[in-house]
């Protein structure tokens, strides 16, 4: 992850701290050679050795300067400290941006990024400023680090059970394995689980959650295709309490933030299930993409936290950096391979050592 985006921070910031070249000190310069004057100045006389062909000896005046007191004596260069102007930070910003923007970081974070950036940079002295810590600092803001997940879920059952979570997510995003992944985890943790085939629209998707299901060793609870979802989600809370369960994993139907029909299907298993999170799972890998459809379905679901699938194959990784602070809602995992174990809990601190600011 991060691997192009390092690289070219990297750059950015040793470009940006190098000190300017000293600046020569400019020299007047006449149209017309100026007469010099020998008031002042030691002078010697030097016979050149006889030339062939001529005996008359020529004498030739070298005029050597006297020796101005140090004290009088200029150097031939300029040394000065510079403060970063507001033209002087334009300059500096102009290529990251760009950096930015072509690893996948939204606009609005790339505007965040600056201004912070701004205050800390404008009008303070170029040589003595530590670029690298300030661009640091300025990416540390725009990223959250998760509440504690099985604190949360533990803190809920102490007063209710079970405690449900609902998936949701377009077509692709790697849903389905994400909640298998999230229920090993649990399973680790010594609770128990149940997930609801709630995708009953994708073909295969209910084939898919069953085998994970039979993996992990935890019950599914099924209808057949074409039926309602909610009522899917509404059958697995009831297994659930019957059956003292802690957790119910809601696998809904990959839905494209665009569609209107199917994100109002979204809002009512939302509001039959009464979810205690709403999760959604999106590729790191789409960029800008995951972005806009985690604020669209974030608008619809009032969404908890944020999974990126995909990670450890995102080589810009901008989008990391750009979909918690856009929908200001945190990054719970980072999913980084297809064993269920390659589940990460999202750490800014391990994010920023990634990008070589750490």
């Amino acid at each position: 992850m991060f691997k192009f985006l390092k690289e070219k921070l990297k750059s950015w910031v040793k470009k940006a701290e190098e000190p300017e070249k000293p600046i020569e000190n400019p020299t007047k310069i006449s149209a017309k050679p100026e007469k010099k004057s020998n008031k002042g100045k030691k002078v010697k006389i030097i016979e050149k050795p006889q030339e062939s062909k001529k005996e008359i000896k020529q004498k030739e005046i070298i005029e050597e300067p006297i020796e101005e007191p140090k004290e009088k004596q200029k150097t031939g260069f300029s040394f000065f400290k510079k403060r970063i102007t507001s033209e002087k930070f334009e300059e500096l910003f102009g290529e990251l941006n760009m950096i930015l923007l072509q690893n996948n970081v939204a606009l609005e974070v790339v505007d965040k990024i600056k201004l912070s950036l701004e205050n800390k940079l404008l009008g303070q002295n170029q040589s003595n400023t530590n670029i690298q810590q300030s661009l640091k600092e300025s990416i540390e803001e725009t990223l959250t680090n998760p509440p504690d997940f099985i604190m949360e879920i533990k803190k809920t059952l102490a007063v209710k059970q079970p405690f449900v979570i609902a998936f949701v997510g377009i077509n692709g995003s790697g849903k389905t394995t994400t909640i298998a992944k999230i229920a090993n985890l649990l399973k680790s943790k010594k609770m128990t689980c149940c997930v609801a085939a709630a995708d009953t629209f994708r073909a295969a998707s209910i084939e898919q959650l069953q085998k994970h299901a039979d993996n992990i060793k935890i019950p599914i609870i099924k209808k057949d295709y074409g039926s309602d979802p909610a009522s899917v989600g509404f059958d697995a809370i009831q297994y659930a309490k019957k059956h003292h369960l802690d957790i119910v994993l809601i696998d809904t139907a990959g839905r494209m933030n665009t569609k209107d029909s199917l994100m109002r299907e979204m809002e009512k298993i939302v509001r039959v299930t009464k979810p205690d999170m709403t999760v959604f799972v999106g590729e790191s890998i789409t960029g800008n993409d995951a972005t806009e459809q985690a604020k669209a379905f974030n608008e619809t679901t009032n969404l908890t936290g944020i999974i990126l699938s995909k990670a450890d194959v995102d080589e810009k990784g901008g989008t990391a950096i750009s979909v918690s602070y856009i929908t200001k809602k945190p990054i719970l995992f980072l999913g980084t391979g297809q064993s269920y174990e390659d589940l990460e809990v999202f750490d800014k601190e391990r994010i920023l050592k990634s990008l070589g600011l750490g």
